[in-house]
């Protein structure tokens, strides 16, 4: 049976796992996804929000439009908590809500997160595995020219406008993967790293002790898909996250990141110009047409990564 694993986090990534799924088989697909953008005690609650993201999209509740939240939710709570004095500048629908005081009251059990994880999926009726990347809390700090900041208050509260100096993932080096992380990589044919930041949404998956090494081990291909397009970001302050860890913006910034373990990098017809320069980074440049604008396009862009998958010898 074919296993896929997927590293994703964002936005980006749940528009192309929504193609994904709809030309393989979703049993055989496991997600392991981007947990440093955790708020563990935002309001008294646990917030997952690229696991959300990915759990909302291949659930088909996603609000289309933003790419985050529940479709035709309503923000009552969040008007009460203004009226009350509250700083309210995370967003938190009122059926939103429910998912994190379901998964805080689970965790508050003495759950783990990977299984809390799984019981919301299962219960909105993902087939896919979905896996959080460890279940203990690594919080992704910015450093900015005001200070340290927590990745989504950077993000959302302050509008990514401060300029970054650095990006530091806390704990991580205590951090060990999510049961089932490292045997999904082990065991998979083909390993997909999903049109994501590089940076806080891929970056914090391979600091986890032993997954990036896992990948690199694997005999299975790995095939990632840019998220610049054009020299920027399609969603997102990628860009950047990129200058500031010292990255070049563009696909060839791209491949530079992930050349350790990456075999083939697809690329925007836009960035053909820059095959050659990323593939002398020993990584195989596939150009297609890769903005997600209608689900066609997401389909066709997965159909792409599975057979550059299959068309790519794993490096020796």
């Amino acid at each position: 049976m074919l296993s896929v694993v997927a590293l994703a986090g964002g936005v980006g990534a749940a528009r192309f796992l929504e193609g994904l799924v709809q030309v393989m088989p979703p049993e055989q697909l496991t997600v392991i996804v981007n947990t440093g953008d955790d708020m563990a005690n935002f309001m008294g609650l646990y917030i997952s929000p690229d696991v959300d993201i990915v759990t909302y999209t291949l659930a088909g509740i996603v609000d289309p439009k933003k790419g985050w939240g529940i479709k035709g939710d309503t923000f009552q709570a969040l008007e009460v908590l203004n009226q009350l004095g509250f700083d309210t500048w995370f967003a938190l629908g009122d059926q939103d809500l429910g998912t994190h005081l379901a998964r805080t009251a689970m965790l508050q059990q003495g759950w783990p997160l990977s299984k809390a994880t799984q019981v919301i999926s299962k219960s909105l009726g993902v087939r896919c595995r979905i896996i959080p990347m460890t279940e203990q809390w690594v919080p992704t700090r910015i450093v900015t020219d005001v200070g340290l900041i927590h990745f989504e208050e950077y993000l959302v509260k302050r509008k990514a406008q401060d300029a970054v100096e650095d990006v530091i993932f806390d704990c991580i080096d205590s951090a060990s993967p999510s049961p089932g992380v490292i045997e999904a990589i082990k065991t998979a044919e083909k390993i997909i790293v999903c049109p994501s930041n590089p940076i806080v949404s891929i970056g914090p998956i391979l600091a986890v002790p032993g997954i990036k090494e896992a990948i690199m081990e694997v005999a299975a291909p790995c095939v990632g898909v840019s998220p610049i397009i054009g020299g920027k970001p399609v969603k997102g302050p990628a860009d950047k996250l990129m200058e500031g860890k010292g990255f070049e913006v563009s696909a060839v910034g791209v491949a530079e990141i992930y050349k350790e373990f990456l075999d083939v990098l697809v690329i925007d017809k836009t960035d053909q110009p820059l095959a050659a320069r990323i593939e002398e980074r020993d990584v195989k440049a596939v150009v297609a047409q890769t903005l997600m604008t209608t689900l066609t396009r997401k389909r066709r862009l997965a159909q792409t990564v599975l057979k550059a998958a299959e068309r790519q010898r794993p490096k020796s």
